[in-house]
């Protein structure tokens, strides 16, 4: 399909005023504090946004739908349990980042136990972080392909550069601000397709309820139990629950929208909400899937890959001007996610790794260029990345969240040993994280267990072994009580 004048002006549109909003809002930070942290005073209802916004990807907007049209709509077992491990970050994490002058999840580790933990967690959120988002890069970038008819490199390339550009720009600031924008931008997109797709649709909403029930594409709980598939209920609670605490709880593209808010009572209403926001969103994208469903059975067209259904009808189906605005919503929750994360990881790396190791002395001046120099370099790197996923071969989703869950329960069981325990030392919790990794490792690639089990393993496995190196390591130690 060619892609009208009208509609290609709404997204550059949008694009132009995106960045250019970015670097506003952003400007006269000249601090690195201010660039990171945004001055500590976000207000909770702009947090909630950015949180929403930050965990709604392009994968969220593409793959649930086709997720939904394959399947059914047992995707939404798994927010449930989102929104559960929410309760418990805000009971038992975040009184703790908010003592003291913490600027990354990681310093709270070296406080309990070393700079040696610190430096291994964070380096697994750098690594896993920049994998997954490259990842989500790549999936955003189908539908430039898609609308541009460029190869797919050129597509990554440049939806990677415009994301540099404002992120490097407005730094912690412009980047929740810019996700709030984004938020309204992709739910309006999201309902204005399933407002064109549903008069597409005869009987409108009430024909599609009424194929899509006996053909069991409704169907939202399934409780049986098999830990091989990741759409059940007691997977999606418990499994679920574990994910987000350790997502939203141990992971510093999360954990630096609570820094940067007002006070910890912001913080922590803004992430009890979001939780409910985030089951009406799944939900949303869900029932586009169906509608998705009932459209191409009626027109007779298959498909391959679940991820492309829903771009296929954005540049395909949907008339001027209702496409570039639904382009535009497709970039917004792109960009939300890749900004965010850009911005995440040059505070991590700077404040754990550059600053203390290799220029414990540099000036504030020097500290802001810093930062904004790695968020390029980690910019490029998220780019490679997405260039190297087309070849990927399974679901880009679950390879996404797998890649979340397979490392941050491991950082979440280091978490809970310095929150729960007193004996056990760093050389406990690095055994213990050793073994999270390894048990994780064998059951992603060796077992057919479901993904959102990763993070449940890897933290009991970490958690369990550090208590017991402690135990051991104590009882061994010469004049130690019997």
């Amino acid at each position: 399909m060619i892609v009208g004048p009208l509609d290609l002006a709404i997204l550059g549109l949008y694009l132009i005023v995106t960045a250019a909003f970015g670097a506003w809002i952003g400007k006269g930070r000249r601090s690195a504090a201010q660039f990171m942290l945004g001055d500590r005073a976000l207000p909770g209802w702009l947090v909630l946004a950015s949180i929403v916004a930050t965990e709604t990807s392009t994968v969220t907007f593409l793959s649930i739908p086709g997720a939904a049209w394959k399947g059914n709509c047992t995707w939404i077992q798994l927010p449930i349990g989102y929104a559960v491990g929410r309760i418990v970050v805000i009971l038992v994490l975040l009184p703790r980042y908010f003592r003291g002058e913490v600027v990354t999840a990681y310093q709270i580790l070296h406080e309990r136990f070393g700079g040696l933990t610190k430096l291994v967690a964070s380096l697994l959120f750098v690594v896993t972080r920049t994998l997954a988002d490259g990842l989500r890069l790549f999936l955003s970038a189908i539908v430039l392909q898609e609308i541009a008819q460029i190869p797919m490199a050129w597509a990554v390339v440049a939806m990677g550069l415009i994301t540099i550009a404002y992120t490097w720009a407005g730094g912690m600031t412009a980047v929740v601000w810019t996700d709030f924008v984004q938020l309204v931008v992709y739910l309006g997109g999201a309902l204005l397709a399933l407002t064109i797709l549903l008069g597409r649709i005869d009987g409108g909403l009430e024909g599609l309820l009424d194929a899509a029930g006996p053909a069991g594409k409704l169907v939202a709980f399934d409780f049986g139990f098999d830990p091989t598939n990741p759409y059940q209920f007691v997977t999606g609670l418990v499994g679920g629950a574990v994910l987000s605490v350790a997502t939203h709880g141990v992971d510093q593209i999360m954990v630096q929208r609570y820094l940067g808010a007002k006070n910890r009572a912001h913080a922590s209403w803004a992430l009890g909400l979001s939780g409910l926001v985030v089951i009406a969103q799944f939900a949303l994208f869900l029932l586009i899937g169906v509608a998705l469903w009932k459209f191409y059975e009626d027109s007779g067209r298959s498909f391959t890959k679940p991820d492309r259904v829903f771009a296929s009808f954005i540049v395909e189906e949907l008339p001027t001007p209702a496409l570039g605005i639904v382009l535009g919503a497709v970039f917004s929750a792109a960009m939300s996610t890749l900004s965010s994360s850009l911005n995440s990881l040059s505070t991590a790396f700077a404040n754990d790794f550059w600053f203390p190791r290799v220029r414990p002395r540099a000036g504030e001046r020097e500290r802001f260029r810093t930062v904004r120099a790695l968020i390029v370099v980690f910019g490029l790197l998220q780019i490679a990345v997405g260039i190297a996923g087309q070849d990927l071969p399974s679901s880009v989703v679950d390879s996404v969240l797998s890649i979340a869950g397979f490392t941050t329960g491991i950082v979440l069981g280091v978490f809970l040993l310095g929150v729960a325990t007193r004996r056990v030392d760093e050389r406990a919790a690095l055994v213990g994280l050793l073994v999270g990794a390894a048990v994780v490792s064998t059951c992603a690639f060796l077992t057919a267990l479901a993904w959102p089990w990763y993070a449940l393993v890897g933290a009991s496995t970490t958690f369990a072994t550090g208590c017991l190196v402690a135990a051991f390591t104590t009882r061994s130690r010469p004049g130690s009580a019997s």
